[in-house]
């Protein structure tokens, strides 16, 4: 399917995803068929690079072009930090970047400089993408679509054997026009037409982009498709996942797609099924492979998982009253199989949004007593939608008694929540001062972490130490990517600290150090883009 047509048949069903659709659309001009990739190939020419691709793009560049697009994606409503689901993901992404390392895939430029994150999008499409620099992003689609943790990691693995094997980087230099700083800028101005929806602003970019198109740039393409398949399942395998995870993926993607595709299939337009692909797939099992089984909890876990992506990939109410099911059990919600427990989760979670709480409390009640006997992981991610629900409700003494049992302590979703409940007006000061305590811990291991930046300014707000809120609002844009907002931020500290006396206080010192350094990261950046500098 022609770039184009994507575009047309994603514009009327909804919003476009500012990422998924529109720019694996129009990026894979060439197509690298990553998502996200080479908008370059139709007006950019680097030096043809082939395996030297590090020679004419370095990793440092091309993380610096990441960072870009990623800091307009983080902007976008539908860029998603969920605790729960982002935890989830790492726990699959993180192994699979340690078979990686193991088997040599990742260099050590790609260590040190590659962001090697994994994100999240809000969107019900089934598609993943990789980004310049190290990023993949994972649209809540195809969370749902998955029936196992090991066919989701096989996505992850496929997705970063591209970023390993330099394939954004290569495919950019085929061609020669354009500098790093141009692509970035096409990207930008796909995301900003997307956002406002014109169309015809779109559709120029990735029509113009689509005359550049090859056929011996489509089999450079195929080619890397290939070689992430190969390279990936090898990672996949080390990291101790099923193998026939990624067999398996391709099987339930195809059929899916056959039963109707409607525009929900971007994955399979930038990365086209062929019988070839899916016989090597098997092929690379063989007849005695050992498939990993995994835990009976992974799989219930899993199953949580798939639950909540279904319920916040799509708020429309007609979606959400379907998930909720009106209170009413179908055969298959009363089994006592991991799929029940993803409609009882799925059904929580929008009856919720709905503020249906009769449906929602039958809903909750139903995935505690599938969950309770699979251990604590299955259990935590049942009780992160209880004390959701009993918040959005004002139950806030409710919600802080199941945030106190323990099963939440030390997670990530549990800080966030409890962050969420102190900084209700009302809430006891021991609380309150606690979760300032865990926050600040966390932030010093975590300094990356926008969300526990965030929380931590609300909590010091809470508590009416101002300068403490400036800093923690300025390291949450600072970890965003906004280094103009940190410094903003920053600066009002500085400005608060001079008039109030507070110079000399720890806060104060900080400041004005932090300020320092992202103001000189910021004058380096800026000079960056005067010179278009691709070094």
């Amino acid at each position: 399917m022609t770039a184009s047509c994507s575009v047309a048949r994603r514009h009327g069903a909804r919003r476009w995803p500012v990422w998924g659709a529109v720019l694996s659309a129009a990026l894979a001009v060439a197509p690298l068929s990553l998502g996200l990739s080479a908008a370059v190939q139709a007006q950019s020419t680097l030096p043809a690079l082939g395996d030297a691709a590090a020679a004419d793009l370095t990793v440092g560049a091309e993380r610096r072009l990441g960072d870009r697009i990623m800091r307009e994606i983080r902007r976008d409503p539908d860029w998603l930090d969920d605790p729960l689901l982002q935890d989830y993901l790492n726990s699959l992404w993180q192994p699979l970047l340690v078979a990686a390392r193991a088997r040599g895939d990742l260099s050590d430029d790609q260590q040190t400089h590659f962001a090697l994150q994994a994100f999240l999008v809000r969107d019900r499409s089934i598609n993943a993408f990789a980004l310049p620099g190290g990023y993949v992003g994972v649209h809540l689609g195809l969370i749902a679509l998955t029936s196992s943790r090991d066919e989701l990691a096989a996505v992850l693995a496929h997705e970063l054997s591209h970023i390993t094997q330099r394939h954004i980087a290569r495919n950019m230099a085929s061609s020669r026009r354009q500098s790093m700083l141009s692509v970035a800028s096409m990207i930008v101005g796909i995301l900003a037409a997307s956002r406002s929806q014109n169309v015809d602003a779109a559709n120029a970019v990735i029509v113009g982009g689509q005359a550049a198109a090859v056929q011996g740039q489509l089999n450079f393409s195929r080619d890397m498709e290939r070689e992430a398949d190969r390279v990936g399942f090898g990672v996949l395998d080390a990291a101790g996942f099923a193998p026939d995870g990624m067999a398996s993926m391709f099987d339930q993607m195809q059929f899916a797609s056959r039963l109707n595709d409607s525009g929900q299939f971007p994955y399979l337009r930038t990365h086209p099924l062929t019988s070839e692909r899916i016989a090597e797939a098997r092929g690379r099992l063989g007849t005695g492979a050992d498939r990993k089984a995994a835990a009976a909890s992974a799989q219930w876990l899993h199953a949580a998982m798939q639950g909540r992506a279904r319920a916040w990939m799509d708020g429309r109410t007609q979606t959400l009253t379907r998930l909720s099911g009106g209170g009413v059990p179908t055969a298959a919600a009363a089994a006592q199989t991991p799929q029940a427990l993803a409609t009882a989760c799925a059904a929580a979670i929008a009856a919720t949004r709905l503020k249906d709480w009769r449906v929602a409390d039958a809903a909750l009640a139903r995935a505690r007593a599938l969950a309770t006997p699979q251990g604590e992981a299955v259990l935590r991610a049942v009780q992160v939608l209880q004390v959701e629900s009993l918040l959005e409700r004002g139950q806030a003494v409710e919600a802080a008694r199941v945030l106190s049992i323990g099963v939440l302590d030390g997670s990530r979703a549990g800080l966030l929540l409890g962050a969420r409940l102190a900084a209700l007006p009302g809430s006891e000061a021991a609380l309150v001062s606690r979760t300032r305590e865990e926050l600040q811990t966390w932030v010093v291991l975590h300094a990356d972490d926008a969300g526990a930046w965030l929380a931590l300014a609300q909590v010091n707000e809470r508590l009416g130490v101002p300068l403490a809120a400036l800093r923690a609002h300025a390291e949450a844009r600072f970890a965003q990517g906004d280094l103009s907002g940190a410094v903003d931020r920053l600066r009002a500290g500085q400005r608060l600290a001079r008039s109030s006396g507070a110079v000399e206080s720890m806060e104060g010192v900080i400041i004005e150090s932090r300020l320092k350094v992202i103001e000189q990261q910021r004058r380096v950046e800026m000079e960056q883009e005067r010179n278009g500098s691709q070094n």
